[in-house]
């Protein structure tokens, strides 16, 4: 199984689009979407959600009010002010303790006890295109890698027990770290930009994350047209990186409609973008398997 992970240095450059269209071109893959505090190739790939699983990521502090001496330990020692005293009673605000376990610490009466809290949800689904694991991560809740790692590993051992070709996985925007739970593994990389002087400056950095982790990285350049100067600039900078361009995506209004339909742009019509991704399709996966 080969694993390719598509990124970009900075959101809305159009990697779901690209991902969405890689899930329509290519046989025998299963798709993840790591991109847990904003998921949305579901949003294309219409599926039927078949297991809803618990993510527990954090652990949430707890107040035994029989064993509290009231002693107001944890009060001070707590740097998120998590604890409440109400009328000599403490308790525990679960919007911001952050399960840090400090109170659990400096309490003398063992009244304190940190229990695992609910972080999101791992959704496994059946689409036209394949299987699709995805994950959500609730409002306000952190340990996003955690939750990514988890996608992932659910996903390979669905590809593992289909004996699936290929694992595309939909990362995050940025080098943050559900980026680099993302790319931890990966076979290949291939990093989507647009022609902006940010998107130039956040393929380096995405580029240099990619290489950390020994994966061949590869680039395309999304929305080529709008601006030549700067993509005759990124085609210099990738050089000059060793970089290869496996393609130039043209502007194309039909992507925005494709979108609105709910379908990948090289299934919802031939135009100029869906065109140019079925050329990347040929050009990524003979370079990959080089």
């Amino acid at each position: 199984m080969v694993e390719l992970v598509v990124i970009s240095g900075k959101g809305g450059t159009g990697k779901t689009t690209v991902v969405g269209a890689l899930a329509f071109l290519a046989r025998d893959k299963v798709l993840a979407d790591c991109d847990v505090d904003a998921a949305n190739l579901h949003l294309l790939l219409r599926p039927k959600i078949e297991e809803k699983i618990p993510y527990e990521g954090s652990e949430l502090a707890q107040i035994e009010k029989s064993k509290c001496l009231g002693c107001g330990n944890c009060v001070e020692a707590c740097r998120f002010w998590a604890i409440i005293s109400e009328d000599g009673v403490y308790r525990v605000d679960p919007l911001s303790c952050e399960g840090c376990g400090v109170c659990f610490q400096v309490c003398p009466a063992g009244a304190v006890s940190l229990k695992p809290r609910l972080s999101g949800w791992i959704y496994v689904s059946h689409t036209d295109y394949g299987p699709l694991v995805h994950g959500e991560l609730l409002p306000g809740e952190e340990n996003t890698g955690k939750l990514v790692t988890a996608v992932k590993m659910r996903a390979r051992a669905i590809a593992k027990d289909t004996g699936a070709k290929w694992l595309f996985v939909d990362g995050a925007p940025g080098i943050g770290c559900p980026v680099i739970a993302s790319l931890s593994g990966a076979h290949a990389v291939l990093i989507v930009t647009e022609p902006s002087l940010s998107a130039l400056h956040d393929l380096k950095r995405a580029a240099e994350l990619a290489r950390h982790f020994r994966a061949k990285v590869s680039v395309v350049i999304n929305k080529a047209d709008l601006a030549p100067n700067l993509v005759e600039k990124i085609e210099m900078e990738a050089s000059e990186e060793g970089l290869p361009i496996l393609g130039h995506i043209p502007y194309d209004e039909t992507v925005i409609r494709a979108q609105a339909a709910g379908r990948p742009v090289v299934e919802y019509n031939s135009g100029p973008a869906a065109r140019a991704i079925q050329a990347l399709w040929q050009k990524l996966s003979a370079w990959i398997e080089l």
